[in-house]
């Protein structure tokens, strides 16, 4: 008892000297961490982004130039390792064995470090001048409105506050089993896989990496960590502001590269499993060339159905817009296809839909740049969508105006296009109507009273499988619709959304056995760790045991 005081005592003092730290160096500079002014980043001030590899932050020969994707100054220059480059990463991650950096039998007081990290770390988000730098930062690289950006913000801060203390240790549960005779035992471990690997996309360039990155660290794994150069800026900053938090410099790798190159150091290094969040494209490339060794959170073609209870249209439309339409449209759960029972038809629902898209602007970057496809493609994918028959532009589809918007992004109005249900499900459509365009884009339809079964098919085709959401109060009606289709993260009742997970649900695909989660205990689990059976078979042995006949 008097130990656990003691012990008590002594983490309260460390707290305290670390808050005072922090307040001390807040009065020197405008926060401890920080290697950049937010608001001083631009052409003429750039930011620098450097790569972290066995405990050292290093440049680089070839610095990679990031455009400004609201006026096309180039604004982030990025320390940019080439194929030649990749060996420092290579041995560092062959240096950390297959049995990780901490399990249940070795090091266990990194759980209870790691747990002390994270109390550190939420405690930094949830201070204003933080949150905002964190939040401003997102809009600089990614750009959404700023109560968008802030959401990440606060989801991570959350997520970080789940997972304090005690939390990260309670990961690593194991049971046990009686066993045949006296002595034995079987114990059920969650062990760690050592050296991996984490891939994520530009759109949450906090939330993302971050819960995956903790999540590896948290069950005794050694990741290397690549986020797309276009946003990496961000993660770089958190990564230092862990460190300020007392992670171990050593405990990961933080690389900027193209493609290829992180290709290539994967192939090399070999990593015992690779977390990719992004296109299905690399995805499935990825599976090839890792040997299956991978867990993947790859595009999401997210559908909603709206059933026949109407009821709340103003509060429908919003959910609507919101989902496909906040971050223009930039989420793998954004609402890609909405199908539209003909009692909502009959309401002002596609009117209410069409005056809150209307309402966004480039000012307050309700709308903005999209960072992976060009006005010309959405517009080309657009007007291929208008040949079917029947078809129709409901709103939007014209270029953003008066922009300086540089021609690389894409700059377009929120657009949805009207299609027949039965020109959808036609085999020479369907590949056409249900392409993912990662912007503000959606396909709308109608289905009568008598065609949910083509609805449910159009769903059962559908490739990915992340997010959905069924509109509806009528149980019998959400009991159908749920128990036909396969989405990991689906919302059901009036209120359902197909985007805005917040940290306390699970968030991920479903019907894929490389399928990842993010965000919970069984995301954790699942995605970051394997299960070890160790059986415990001490004796003693019957008296007068004799060696037996040969079987």
């Amino acid at each position: 008892m008097v130990y656990g005081f003691m012990v008590c005592r002594a983490s309260r003092k460390a707290t305290r000297n670390w808050l005072s730290a922090f307040n001390l160096s807040r009065s020197v500079h405008s926060l401890p961490f920080a290697t950049v002014e937010v608001e001083d980043i631009s052409g003429s001030q750039p930011a620098k982004v450097h790569n972290l590899v066995q405990g050292k932050w290093m440049g680089s020969s070839t610095w990679n130039t990031i455009l400004d994707p609201l006026n096309g100054e180039p604004f982030i220059k990025i320390a940019e390792v080439a194929e030649t480059g990749i060996q420092p990463f290579v041995e560092s991650l062959s240096k950390c064995p297959k049995h990780g950096l901490h399990n249940p039998f070795k090091s266990p007081e990194r759980y209870l470090l790691y747990g002390d990290i994270t109390a550190k770390a939420a405690h930094m988000l949830s201070l204003p001048k933080v949150s905002n730098f964190f939040t401003r930062l997102i809009q600089r690289v990614a750009p959404k409105s700023y109560q968008q950006a802030l959401g990440e913000v606060q989801v991570t801060q959350k997520f970080l506050e789940n997972f304090s203390g005690d939390q990260v240790r309670f990961l690593a549960r194991s049971f046990a089993v009686p066993g045949n005779h006296p002595g034995q035992q079987s114990h059920g471990f969650r062990w760690p896989y050592g050296p991996v690997a984490i891939i994520t996309p530009f759109n949450f360039p906090l939330e993302i990496p971050v819960l995956q990155l903790m999540g590896a660290l948290y069950m005794g794994n050694k990741p290397i960590l690549k986020v797309d150069s276009k946003v990496c800026l961000v993660m770089e900053q958190m990564m230092r502001l862990l460190h300020h938090c007392g992670m171990p410099v050593e405990d990961v790798d933080f690389i900027n590269s193209d493609g290829k190159t992180m290709n290539k150091l994967l192939l090399e290094a070999n990593p015992q499993m690779t977390l990719f969040t992004g296109s299905s494209r690399v995805a499935e490339k990825l599976a090839v060339d890792l040997k299956g060794r991978i867990k993947l959170e790859d595009a999401g073609f997210d559908w909603k159905v709206l059933g026949p209870d109407v009821n709340e249209v103003d509060y429908v439309a919003w959910v609507c817009d919101q989902d496909a339409y906040a971050c223009s449209g930039q989420k793998c759960s954004a609402q890609s296809i909405l199908f539209m029972h003909e009692n909502w038809s009959a309401t002002s629902l596609i009117s209410k839909m069409k005056d809150l898209a209307e309402r966004r602007k480039l000012e307050d970057l309700t709308i903005g740049p999209v960072l992976t496809v060009t006005t010309e493609a959405m517009v080309d994918h657009m007007n291929k969508l208008l040949q079917i028959p029947g078809s129709k532009l409901l709103f939007g589809g014209k270029p953003l105006e008066n922009h300086s918007i540089p021609s690389i992004y894409g700059a377009i109005k929120p657009t949805a296009i009207y299609v027949p249900l039965e020109e959808i499900l036609r085999a020479n459509n369907y590949e056409l109507v249900t392409r993912e365009i990662f912007g503000p884009f959606q396909v709308i339809t109608e289905y009568k009273k008598d065609q949910l079964p083509m609805v449910l098919d159009a769903l059962e085709r559908m490739h990915a499988r992340l997010t959905a959401a069924v509109v509806s109060n009528d149980v019998l009606f959400l009991q159908e619709v749920i128990g036909k289709t396969v989405n990991g993260t689906t919302y059901a009742g009036l209120r359902a959304r197909t985007t805005g997970a917040p940290q306390n649900h699970w968030f991920g695909p479903a019907g894929d056995p490389r399928g990842a989660g993010i965000g919970t205990p069984e995301a954790i689990k699942l995605v970051w760790s394997c299960h070890r059976e160790v059986i415990y078979d001490f004796g003693p042995l019957p008296k007068l045991w004799e060696i037996p006949a040969s079987t």
